[in-house]
């Protein structure tokens, strides 16, 4: 055994060697395992055709507003939430300020990226290629000092399973330098999605392919009719015998003159019997407009955002509106939070530490309900006047002012017989 198994954490002189498998540098074994871990899927030009006929990738997908601000609605309110390393013991959970876990979450993770700007690409990737990898800078002590976001496509997860001390992952990476190799669990932070497979995450854009290719199909439409000036399909027709070498010479004509927005309001000048008749099927009949509404809902549970947070408001209240936003806040981020600190506590934590979201600025509600809340707070004795002021932004009093707790004059222990009035 090594020096540097031993600071490792490997203290067992008698604990067997486990040999890493041999690297795998073709990747997953078969398709399934391709489409499970979500490696070829996310690539800007790498992709899959649905049976609309477009192509359905990361660069498509992301052309859509809907899909745009979904991703940033979700991976921005996310990064604004803090994760705090907190030890827990019989007095509750006590932040760890001077722990230098405490400061890689709530600081900069490393030279390269701010905290926000590094939280909001870890559930970007979670979100559109189902995993999130990071590899781990230590110092001499084995302590994580730097995460760095792995492109999702350079990371293949490999595993190894032994009877006795049961599953082991390990990774088939390539690293911002240019290098590959194999690492072990503790080289990597690995944060999955939602999967079926208990290793990697779902690949959204590959499994909702269909659902994402008609609304580019739709979107392709839309193009193609403005870029044909929004006029409907036409058809030339003639008593006469035109030659098929002929029809491909007017339809070529036809298209250059009339055809595209430069050439909107050019009058149509026919000869030889020609005659233009225009298809009566429109958009409006077609339903277009509420065929996209139904496409920006599907988008919206594809993400899992409420509807009006990407701005479809048809179905919206005033009554409803502000409980959907709690509801986004506890069901659609709250597994996000714990998904991502439960990772973090398995690979980082102390037996006895552990990773939490502060989720509170998210639902502080309006200014009255704040102040009607911290008010019975404050005279319930259950916070001081500072930590009343500091859920608005205010600084503390200090001394005796701020710290102190209210006790109401009208309740009292339970057991003990009341305090007698002063004086008495």
């Amino acid at each position: 055994m090594g020096i540097l198994d031993y600071l490792r954490g490997d203290r067992s002189a008698a604990a067997p060697v486990r040999q890493e498998p041999i690297l795998n540098a073709a990747g997953p074994s078969s398709p399934a395992d391709t489409f499970q871990s979500g490696g070829l899927w996310s690539s800007i030009n790498i992709g899959g055709q649905a049976r609309s006929g477009v192509m359905v990738n990361e660069r498509t997908t992301l052309s859509l507003p809907a899909v745009m601000q979904a991703l940033r609605i979700l991976s921005g309110v996310f990064a604004m939430v803090p994760m705090y390393y907190c030890r827990q013991d019989g007095g509750g959970k006590h932040r760890l300020t001077a722990d230098p876990l405490y400061r890689l979450m709530n600081g900069s993770p490393n030279n390269a990226q701010s905290r926000f700007q590094f939280r909001e690409i870890l559930l970007s990737d979670i979100l559109m290629a189902g995993n999130f990898y990071a590899y781990v800078s230590r110092d001499a002590f084995m302590r994580p000092v730097a995460l760095t976001r792995l492109d999702p496509l350079s990371v293949q997860v490999q595993q190894a399973f032994d009877r006795q001390s049961g599953q082991s992952l390990f990774y088939d990476a390539t690293l911002p330098d240019g290098t590959s190799g194999r690492f072990a669990s503790r080289d990597i932070w690995h944060v999955a999605g939602m999967g079926r497979n208990g290793l990697t995450g779902l690949n959204p854009v590959a499994y909702m392919r269909e659902a994402f290719g008609e609304v580019i199909a739709t979107a392709s439409y839309v193009q193609h009719y403005w870029r044909n000036n929004g006029q409907p399909p036409v058809i030339l027709t003639t008593d006469r015998e035109v030659k098929p070498e002929v029809r491909r010479q007017i339809k070529d004509d036809w298209r250059a003159t009339y055809g595209g927005v430069e050439n909107a309001g050019e009058v149509a000048v026919l000869g030889n019997g020609l005659e233009a008749k225009y298809l009566t099927a429109s958009n409006k009949e077609g339903q277009l407009v509420e065929t996209r509404t139904m496409q920006v809902l599907d988008i919206a549970r594809a993400w899992g955002v409420p509807p009006h947070l990407i701005f479809e408001l048809s179905k919206a209240t005033f009554g409803n509106i502000e409980q959907q936003s709690l509801e986004f806040v506890i069901y659609h981020l709250g597994p996000h939070f714990a998904r991502v600190a439960d990772a973090a506590e398995h690979a980082f934590a102390a037996a006895d530490c552990v990773f939490l979201h502060d989720p509170s600025d998210l639902i502080k509600g309006g200014f009255l309900d704040r102040a009607q809340g911290v008010a019975a707070l404050r005279n319930a004795g259950v916070i001081t006047t500072d930590e009343a002021r500091n859920n608005f932004d205010l600084n503390p009093l200090g001394g005796t002012e701020g710290n102190e707790l209210w006790r109401p004059l009208n309740t009292g222990l339970v057991g003990q017989p009341p305090e007698p009035p002063a004086g008495t």
